[in-house]
């Protein structure tokens, strides 16, 4: 068993009145610790589709094009990538997470696979304990390390990078522990925040697990040869569902003017 269980009642997270799914699977969310992020310190960095909203319209829009496409393909693993470092790929991931729970029936997993550098942590202000790495590597249950926010968001974060990922991630061990994890916890679907697919193969030994990947470029920092190259490589291991084009600018009243929170979501390619 991990260490989690104590580091994450640190977390400070107050007991919450919970409608859950029933059978057993409702008694597997309901066992997980619960998280209430900070909402300003969400905002700080970025993440508004907590609540809802005109800035999490974009996300729901994302959210809408997803759920649509991987339920007509009967898929349940979604990994988000993109060509290199500092495209937004962990402050998107999150954000649709989280537009996802805002759906009472939906139960997703947002599961860190950024195992160099991971963020998603960093991102929810928790500096310790989480470690879903340990999973991964078949030291630990999904319940030692998991946190839960409201009733029907898991979370499988790490707070310190690790050795040799790709290995850990292409092992018997990690593929055992996904489906433990489908099996126990039935959620709708998996989303995996993953490493950028142009600094190492972590990505590509990822995909071998995944039905669908999304691409997430950087307005004036991605080029179209960075895209092309990323989903060549991804398109030879799964479905590419298509590209999210992050940081550009944009001005209105709503938001005055700068970077902000609008995305474009790029052609589905299913092949």
């Amino acid at each position: 068993m991990g260490q989690g269980g104590a580091d994450r009642r640190a977390l400070g997270a107050a007991p919450q009145t919970l409608t859950l799914r029933a059978g057993p699977a409702g008694a597997a969310w309901s066992a997980l610790s619960p998280l209430e992020p900070s909402p300003v310190g969400l905002r700080t960095n970025r993440v508004v589709a907590r609540e809802g909203g005109a800035e999490s319209a974009p996300f729901d829009m994302l959210r809408t094009k997803i759920l649509q496409q991987m339920r007509s393909n009967g898929w349940t693993r979604l990994a988000i990538t993109s060509p290199s470092a500092g495209c937004g790929k962990s402050t998107i991931a999150l954000n649709l997470a989280f537009s996802l729970a805002r759906q009472e029936e939906i139960y997703p997993i947002l599961l860190e696979a950024d195992l160099r550098r991971p963020s998603l942590a960093k991102l929810l202000d928790i500096e310790a304990g989480p470690q879903v790495s340990e999973v991964f590597a078949g030291r630990a249950e999904f319940s030692d390390y998991a946190l839960r926010v409201g009733p029907n968001l898991a979370l499988g974060l790490n707070t310190k990078p690790v050795d040799h990922p790709a290995e850990l991630i292409q092992s018997r061990t990690s593929g055992e522990a996904l489906k433990r994890i489908e099996a126990i916890y039935q959620p709708d679907l998996i989303i995996f925040d993953t490493a950028p697919v142009l600094v190492s193969d972590d990505t590509l030994a990822l995909a071998a697990y995944v039905d669908c990947v999304l691409i997430v470029a950087a307005t004036e920092e991605t080029t179209i040869k960075e895209i092309d190259i990323c989903e060549r490589e991804l398109a030879e291991r799964t479905n590419v569902m298509g590209v999210v084009v992050n940081k550009f600018r944009f001005s209105g009243p709503e938001y005055g003017y700068g970077y902000g929170y609008g995305y474009g979501y790029g052609e589905e390619n299913a092949g």
